[in-house]
């Protein structure tokens, strides 16, 4: 449909128009067996991660304790049920994420977002290493003001360890946004079905204080 890749955030009403109809995911995820679609078990709480390419992001994530389940998709951006293919071109304003459902009494989102800030580099804008375009930039996206607050405090006590070192300003998106749409199943826990398939995560060697 476009001739050219959006590398940029574009006007919404340029964006495409999507669909009704939401992705159709497997029931349970393959590695830690619980349901990928909601309902959750009543504690659980959720946030997006967007790290660059998802699917070393969301074999890094399952790992953490106190996980409930991941999945790969797409946040933040415009078009209703994108599909991978349309937010490759960069006209749907998402970028890809990670959902995480977590137990808040087993973890919580400072020590999540930790392994979050030392696993990829926030700093490079529309891209993540050789990966570019506005589907690859760094994101965090909340369900509550009070995660968004804490999603700040990590950003800037982050940013003091990166200027410590001598290196750039974090570009990462910071909001809160519950809007979360599954990718693709051949998307899902793609790193498990496929070990030696590509991994993007590259840290910047910084570490963060949990």
């Amino acid at each position: 449909m476009f001739r050219s890749k959006a590398t940029d955030l574009v006007a919404p009403e340029k964006t495409l128009p999507g669909r009704d109809q939401p992705m159709s995911v497997p029931a349970l995820h393959e590695v830690l067996g619980n349901p990928m679609a909601p309902p959750y078990p009543g504690q659980m709480e959720s946030v997006r991660l967007g790290m660059g390419c998802f699917w070393g992001a969301e074999r890094l994530l399952w790992q953490q304790p106190g996980v409930f389940v991941t999945a790969a998709g797409y946040a933040g951006g415009d078009t209703p049920n994108p599909t991978y293919e349309e937010t490759c071109t960069g006209y749907t304003n998402h970028t890809e994420v990670v959902q995480l459902v977590y137990d808040p009494d087993q973890t919580g989102l400072p020590a999540l977002l930790k392994v979050f800030w030392e696993a990829h580099d926030p700093t490079q804008g529309m891209r993540q290493g050789n990966d570019r375009g506005s589907q690859y930039r760094s994101a965090i996206f909340t369900d509550s003001q009070e995660q968004l607050r804490l999603a700040l405090a990590s950003r800037d006590a982050y940013q003091e360890a990166l200027s410590e070192q001598g290196m750039g300003q974090i570009t990462t998106e910071v909001r809160c946004e519950p809007v979360f749409y599954f990718a693709e199943p051949y998307h899902q826990q793609y790193l498990h079905k496929n070990p030696a398939g590509y991994c993007g995560l590259r840290g910047t060697g910084v570490a963060c204080a949990s």
